[in-house]
């Protein structure tokens, strides 16, 4: 039995037809109880720019937390990402989540012409980023001496309303990016390892075995912080079962035991979420698609804060 923390939802948003629809869709999350509304950053496919797209959102809404799932870091300088957050976490009031990830599509590389680097490499520059993000949205000049990034005596304005940053979320599926997420995260999304070469998720990755590892690296890497971060993972599939799109074409039965999967009726999907809370600490769960908030409204209306 570990220490229950409230549970907390989120839901991942990708586009609407209108201002005005974008502007519902986020009260209605809002208004359901869903604690944040997230973005996926990619160039590929029908999706909003984040930036605008939370902003837009924080505008229809007075306590919806707006963040996303995630930035990717080799499509944007920190300096420059740094002062867009800074300013949106001012305009919203405080309630900005920075979801920061490396970057790992390879079709979003290779059609805007980026250079996709070795993992080591994206992964090395994420790590100065973050040091990087830090450093701008604290008080007074900040200058950094990286392999990555170098910047000589930067005062940037404004500074986030929330002290000391704004909340940082980070994705895990592997164990550097998992054991970096115990250390520095105030949120960790628990992911499946994708491929080096940036094709999808990996064949041998999946299933109870592994997703309890990846619990037990970040407790390791956290130790005693581990009771202050919200952990938890993306909900794949609810409800009745179904043919359903997913980030990486994997093959979702593989994922039934974990809380990747969450079948049956609103009691049933509950009580699933309970024991990963109760047992395993998990207490934050992101809805992968927001085309299934009708089905996972009621799980959220009976569990969302307690």
């Amino acid at each position: 039995m570990t220490e229950r923390k409230p549970f907390k939802f989120g839901v991942v948003v990708r586009k609407a037809d209108s201002g005005k629809e974008w502007a519902e869709r986020a009260r209605l999350i809002e208004a359901s109880g869903f604690t944040t509304l997230l973005m996926p950053d990619h160039f590929v496919g029908p999706r909003f720019a984040p930036i605008a797209g939370l902003t837009a959102a924080a505008m229809a809404t007075t306590t919806l937390r707006i963040g996303t799932l995630v930035f990717s870091n080799d499509y944007r300088h920190p300096v420059v990402l740094g002062k867009e957050l800074a300013t949106l976490d001012v305009v919203s009031d405080g309630r900005l989540d920075v979801g920061l990830g490396t970057g790992w599509m390879r079709e979003d590389y290779d059609r805007a012409g980026l250079p996709f680097d070795p993992p080591k490499v994206r992964f090395d520059r994420f790590v100065e980023a973050v040091d990087v993000l830090r450093g701008v949205w604290s008080d007074g000049p900040f200058s950094y001496q990286g392999t990555y990034y170098q910047l000589d005596e930067l005062v940037q304005e404004p500074k986030p309303v929330q002290k000391p940053f704004p909340k940082l979320l980070l994705p895990g599926g592997g164990p550097k990016m998992l054991a970096l997420a115990g250390k520095v995260a105030d949120y960790v999304n628990l992911t499946l390892q994708v491929r080096a070469d940036g094709s999808g998720v990996r064949a041998s990755d999946g299933g109870l075995e592994s997703f309890l590892g990846k619990i037990e690296t970040v407790r390791a890497a956290a130790g005693a912080r581990f009771s202050r971060i919200d952990i938890g993972t993306s909900v794949q599939q609810v409800g009745v079962p179904a043919e359903k799109e997913n980030w990486s074409a994997v093959n979702l039965d593989r994922q039934q035991e974990t809380p990747q999967i969450v079948l049956g009726g609103p009691d049933e999907m509950a009580d699933k979420l309970r024991y990963w809370r109760d047992t395993h600490g998990l207490n934050f769960f992101v809805l992968h698609n927001d085309k299934d908030l009708e089905t996972f409204i009621p799980v959220v209306e009976r569990l969302a804060g307690r």
